[in-house]
Parts: structure tokens; C-alpha cells; sequence
């Protein structure tokens, strides 16, 4: 069954395009990720949305998930729950 996950980040001022490009060229190629992007929600926030085969492949990823973060997290502003805000699950119902 396919899930998603979504994680949301605030970046540090003037380090947008070093947070995009931490993502760019095969480098949040994780295996089992069918589909993903990335989209602006303000100044300095942004959303990862990535589609799965399954809740099973987004803890085979983890591992690949969390070493492409650390190569980033230099630019993330800290929240209250870490780095990043972040959470998965299997679709439950398709609204298309």
C-alpha cells in the first residue's frame, strides 16, 4: 500500500539555494522513493512531500534519508522538535 512522508524544515536566512541543492542530482535518490518535491511554504520554509511504495520502504530509506540531512542540517533553524518536523504513513484513502 503506498504511503507518504512529509517533512518540513525552516532555513537559515541566505541559505535557500544551498538547502535545494542538498536535494538535487540523484542526491535524495533514495531507494524506494517513487515520487517527491520539495515546495515553498513561506520565506525560508520549505516541504518535502515523497511518495512510496510502502510504510516498509520508508524505513528501508531512513538510513540514506537521514545521511542526505546531514549533509544539510548546517542550514536548518532549530525548532522545538529538532531539525526537521517530520511524519509518515500509509495512504488510507485516495481522493482522485
Amino acid at each position: 500500500m503506498t504511503a507518504f512522508n512529509v517533512v518540513r524544515f525552516r532555513i537559515k536566512p541566505g541559505k535557500d539555494k544551498e538547502f535545494l541543492e542538498a536535494h538535487k542530482a540523484g542526491r535524495a535518490a533514495w531507494p524506494g522513493l517513487k515520487n517527491g518535491a520539495i515546495i515553498k511554504t513561506g520565506d525560508g520554509t520549505y516541504c518535502l512531500i515523497g511518495e512510496w511504495a510502502d510504510a516498509d520502504a520508508i524505513v528501508k530509506a531512513r538510513a540514506g534519508m537521514i545521511a542526505t540531512l546531514d549533509s544539510f542540517r548546517h542550514v536548518l533553524e532549530p525548532t522545538a522538535t529538532g531539525a526537521t518536523d517530520a511524519i509518515s504513513g500509509p495512504v488510507v484513502l485516495s481522493l482522485n
